[in-house]
């Protein structure tokens, strides 16, 4: 018997697109099988947000929401660049004193007898963060030297280079109020609500057209109640944040940038070939090879994509603390911004793990440091507390891969 696929008007349903009951019974089973998603990431959050309410109340507070966002900023910022070179199966050692190069390039260039308009300013310490990233990938990919011997290299040198540009300066105060508005800057309240509506229809817009365009391939699809209940999640997460921040001095303008940034390299990786390729080599670099992929040159993209984000994040601290000194890019920002990436759900294997794993991951670090300094804890028990949850992020990852082996054997 000859069947033909059902059109959209015909009253039934695509062959394609699985009931809901049959989309939660394929969830359960990769849960089974390891894939846990971000679900891990979602409980722990809960965790540490009624842990911190409940020692202080202060936690959950519309000034220290806003504190929060400002703080996670430039973390959030370098682990985006961070989950590109993890996806490959590399690390990134350097990221902490690369972008000290870059804050303390513009602050230099911004103070006279240089200054600079600060969009030229801005720009060149970027160039000078790309040129970094070419030089350790071009190193990596052309000796074939590991990724970790590089970088570490890297971190000591670039460590050398921030001591020789401040020349025993100490600090250099930044003057220029538009760099100083990146991180200090709060939108109107109007603006925020505005933002946070075009936000959540455009998300609207994009999740519907995938269901659409995926029924028109005949490909298999999630449910429109599926969808329709992931966007009025995203409305209320986001008008709920819009009204918080509002509650105090408004949206930080540096939480709109932040969320460009990771909408931007979230398309750059799903909706593009060069993320195609970035996760093709990261699960089997020789069969990337042998499928035509230019490997070599992907792996030198993918490290100044980690350079230039370690740039923009060290211009947002530098902004924040509103100058540079000689310790710029040092103490936990390298730790921070590589665990934000790991916790958030990024696999230290290759191959796996999302752009917003650096948002998930940031949010989880800033949150648990913010609560430690509204308890008073030490610096030991802050070290502490961190490394056993990078500990635990890491043992779910390895947990998942080795369930998600058992399923496949």
């Amino acid at each position: 018997m000859k069947t033909t696929p059902s059109s959209p008007g015909s009253g039934l349903a695509p062959a394609t697109a699985p009931a809901s009951g049959s989309r939660f019974a394929q969830y359960m089973q990769r849960m089974r099988s390891g894939e846990l998603g971000s679900l891990p990431i979602i409980l722990g959050l809960i965790l540490i947000v009624i842990v911190f309410q409940v020692q202080n109340q202060n936690f959950l507070t519309p000034r220290n929401f806003v504190n929060l966002i400002v703080q996670m900023a430039g973390i959030t910022t370098i682990a985006i660049g961070v989950v590109y070179v993890l996806l490959l199966g590399e690390i990134d050692l350097s990221i902490g004193y690369v972008s000290a190069v870059a804050a303390v390039s513009m602050a230099l260039l911004l103070r006279e007898p240089i200054s600079l308009p600060w969009p030229l300013a801005v720009v060149v310490a970027l160039l000078v963060a790309a040129a970094v990233g070419a030089l350790h990938g071009s190193i990596i990919t052309r000796f074939q030297v590991p990724s970790f011997v590089v970088t570490l290299a890297g971190l000591l040198a670039w460590n050398g280079v921030v001591l020789i540009l401040m020349q025993g300066a100490g600090t250099v105060i930044i003057q220029d109020q538009t760099v100083l508005n990146i991180a200090n800057a709060y939108l109107p309240p109007a603006l925020g609500w505005a933002l946070a509506l075009g936000g959540v229809a455009l998300f609207a817009y994009s999740q519907f057209t995938n269901v659409r365009a995926r029924n028109q391939r005949g490909l298999t699809n999630r449910s429109t109640a599926i969808t329709i209940v992931q966007v009025a999640l995203v409305a209320l997460l986001s008008l709920g944040a819009v009204y918080f921040a509002n509650l105090d001095r408004g949206v930080p303008f540096i939480g709109l940038l932040l969320l460009i940034l990771l909408a931007a390299f979230s398309v750059l990786a799903t909706r593009t070939k060069f993320g195609r390729y970035v996760y093709a080599i990261g699960g089997n670099k020789e069969a990337a090879r042998r499928a035509g992929i230019n490997v070599e040159r992907i792996r030198v993209m993918v490290f100044m994509i980690s350079s230039v984000m370690a740039g923009v994040g060290g211009i947002i601290l530098a902004s924040r603390l509103r100058s540079v000194d000689t310790a710029a890019g040092g103490g936990n920002l390298l730790i921070n911004s590589i665990a934000a990436a790991v916790i958030g759900g990024t696999s230290l294997f290759g191959g796996r793990g999302k752009v917003s794993s650096a948002f998930l991951g940031a949010l989880i670090i800033a949150s648990i440091e913010n609560g430690m300094g509204l308890l008073n804890l030490s610096a030991g028990e802050k070290f502490v507390i961190t490394g056993l949850v990078l500990l635990a992020a890491v043992l779910v990852d390895a947990t998942s891969r080795r369930g998600q082996g058992g399923a496949k054997r």
